[in-house]
């Protein structure tokens, strides 16, 4: 890899498909993707689709050594069903200088130890991608959404039926009902900057930060 590219570099640790899923989403977005892997199967698959790929125990830690570490802008440590694995390779990456380690994680307490062992972002997939179904099935208003904090949530929406006609201003959004209204879209038509006289329409959808006890309200 070209340590004096102006380009992102990133390292995934763990090329199941979660990790391809990232590795693949970075290259294509142009940055530089160290891809690492036990399994060589893995490795040679692919190798044409990351700018490098290198089959190595990343719990050597003598081995991830070499790699240069302090060099990525980013970590991903992917292998999140492996509780030792990720926690091990976790820490010797935090170790030898990475700057920054987004690691997957199975449960919370699998979460929480790897916070402890020096994971700076805990990645839930699975916990995520559950909420995000269940609030579709259960909401015709909350389109999709992603969670900001355990208070907040960023979530496309649809208006209620009371909402249409109104001004965002009249409606007080933000003071009665805890929803910040960062965005509108109607159709191929965007408001990136929604006004206090804006007024929402039919079709209307929105973008917000909203509280998690009004996400659960709009059900």
């Amino acid at each position: 890899m070209n340590r004096n590219s102006m380009q992102k570099q990133y390292i995934v640790v763990g090329l199941g498909r979660f990790g391809r899923a990232i590795a693949e989403t970075l290259c294509e977005d142009g940055a530089e993707v160290l891809g690492v892997d036990r399994d060589m199967d893995m490795v040679e698959d692919m190798r044409d689709r990351l700018t490098q790929t290198i089959q190595m125990d990343a719990m050597d830690r003598d081995a991830l050594e070499t790699l240069g570490i302090r060099d990525f802008d980013i970590a991903f440590v992917t292998m999140g069903s492996d509780v030792r694995a990720s926690g091990t390779i976790v820490l010797l990456l935090k170790e030898l200088g990475a700057r920054h380690v987004i690691a997957k994680a199975h449960d919370e307490f699998h979460g929480r130890m790897l916070e402890k062992l020096g994971a700076d972002q805990v990645l839930f997939p699975e916990r995520d991608m559950g909420r995000r179904v269940a609030h579709s099935l259960v909401s015709g208003n909350v389109i999709e959404f992603m969670e900001l904090s355990t208070q907040y949530s960023m979530a496309e929406i649809r208006p209620k039926p009371e909402w249409i006609g109104k001004t965002l201003a009249s409606l007080a959004m933000r003071s009665s009902m805890d929803i910040n209204v960062v965005a509108i879209r109607n159709g191929d038509e965007i408001n990136a900057m929604p006004q206090p006289e804006s007024v929402i329409r039919k079709g209307d959808v929105m973008l917000v930060v909203i509280s998690e006890e009004k996400l659960k309200q709009m059900r």
